[in-house]
């Protein structure tokens, strides 16, 4: 009926989040409005946590924060016995303010600040995912100068072309992210780290792209990095003992979408990594997996009131709303699809093709083109769908909008997760 499974429609046809009325959450709490299903949330944490236990039995699934950070989304996956892996200095300090286990995080970035670093180390994390040989010899120092040896994964280039839009590929040569197999630096970057006095290599990673809905790329790649593992040992008498084979697991934005089961894809990656160790005669490693999109988009709407109506005969009809690129940049960044719905009747039939326009003072600023709507007027609320992941956490005060609100639901009861922004908040920094 929808694309995910925290919704549904109450007695009275409306649209529900997590149990929750959307109509009523948009009236209580105002619009933009982000609303997240807790038990959605704990659901697919759940489901990845039970693949990797069935079908491989030693690894961690660590969340990737970017997709949605906030220190309540923390504390959930915090009680699921999940880890996070987190990219910045302000998502790790939000850890530390729930006090997230440290061994439990991973520390993603092609270029951490020295203050980012000091952070990590300082903090106890234990996963510095190493993007290069300066932040190499950076670590190495600081590490030094606190007495402890920081223990580092080299992000690795499998050279996989994951078949999703190129500027979410990160598995390929040209990539700023990680050091490449072709060209030798990814072995050479091990031969340097084995040898500091500060550096402990305990793992290696790997991230191909987002939004892969194809199960092959990920077994590609996990083949590559085991043969690589064992080069390392081979070559260089060392052992490295962890494998992070990253995220980006597709998810349904829309009706048509068919992305894989989330257990199928440990099935089959686990598959190749046991049938590789065995060929190789090589211990197998213990393996991390970063899903993030998955955890939240699905268990996210965002809703909006609608504005006003602009039909230009022969042309297009836009339909505004009270958000926009501001809490949801997607579309102008790389044209991502959505479905919406009217919050009021979300099953009824969908007989308008509109354009859903924010009211930035852009002209790219949309949430989509010839999308497919119920009937609306101005004051309705609308929903658009899958919105979980990549919109708060992407959201900006352009146009010095404030950024909306995040309303987390569990079982029809809704709780605020983040305050919605005052004007005071945007100038809040001014001088």
């Amino acid at each position: 009926m929808f694309v995910s499974d925290s919704l549904n429609v109450n007695a009275q046809g409306h649209l529900t989040v997590g149990g929750a009325d959307a109509v009523t959450l948009a009236q209580e709490y105002g619009t933009p409005l982000y609303v997240m299903d807790e038990m959605g949330i704990r659901e697919n944490c759940r489901q990845f946590k039970a693949s990797i236990d069935r079908y491989y039995g030693r690894g961690l699934v660590c969340y990737a924060s970017k997709a949605f950070c906030c220190k309540e989304m923390y504390r959930i996956i915090k009680s699921e016995g999940l880890g996070i892996d987190v990219v910045s200095g302000g998502e790790l300090y939000t850890a530390q303010g729930v006090a997230f286990p440290a061994d439990r995080i991973v520390f993603h970035g092609n270029n951490k600040t020295r203050q980012e670093l000091e952070m990590a180390l300082d903090y106890g994390v234990t996963r510095i995912v190493v993007d290069n040989l300066d932040e190499l010899a950076a670590l190495n120092q600081l590490a030094g100068e606190r007495g402890v040896k920081a223990g580092i994964m080299f992000r690795i280039k499998p050279g996989i072309d994951a078949h999703t839009h190129s500027f979410i590929q990160t598995g390929q040569i040209d990539s700023k992210f990680g050091l490449a197999l072709e060209t030798g630096e990814a072995m050479e970057a091990v031969r340097e780290a084995i040898k500091l006095q500060h550096i402990e290599l305990v793992g290696l990673h790997c991230h191909i792209g987002s939004q892969i809905f194809d199960i092959a790329p990920f077994e590609l790649a996990a083949q590559v990095m085991i043969d690589f593992l064992y080069r390392i040992q081979s070559e260089l008498g060392y052992t490295v003992k962890e494998l992070n084979l990253g995220g980006g697991f597709g998810v349904k934005y829309l009706s048509t979408d068919e992305p894989a089961p989330y257990d199928a894809y440990m099935e089959r990656v686990s598959a190749v990594v046991r049938s590789q160790c065995a060929r190789l005669g090589m211990a197998e490693p213990f393996v991390l997996i970063e899903p993030g999109r998955a955890i939240a988009a699905p268990t996210g709407v965002t809703l909006y009131t609608v504005g006003n109506r602009k039909d230009i005969p022969g042309v297009r009809s836009y339909l505004a709303i009270d958000g926009g690129m501001g809490d949801n940049p997607r579309y102008a960044l790389y044209q991502s699809a959505y479905e919406i719905v009217a919050a009021a009747h979300p099953l009824g039939e969908k007989t308008q093709q509109v354009t859903v326009a924010g009211k930035c003072c852009e002209s790219g600023d949309l949430i989509g083109e010839g999308m497919a709507l119920q009937p609306v007027q101005p004051g309705d609320i609308v929903a658009v769908l899958a919105t979980g992941a990549y919109n708060y956490s992407m959201s900006s005060n352009y146009n010095r909008i404030p950024r909306p609100a995040v309303v987390m639901v569990r079982d029809g009861q809704a709780r605020i997760a983040v305050e919605r922004e005052s004007y005071e908040d945007v100038v809040r920094n001014d001088r």
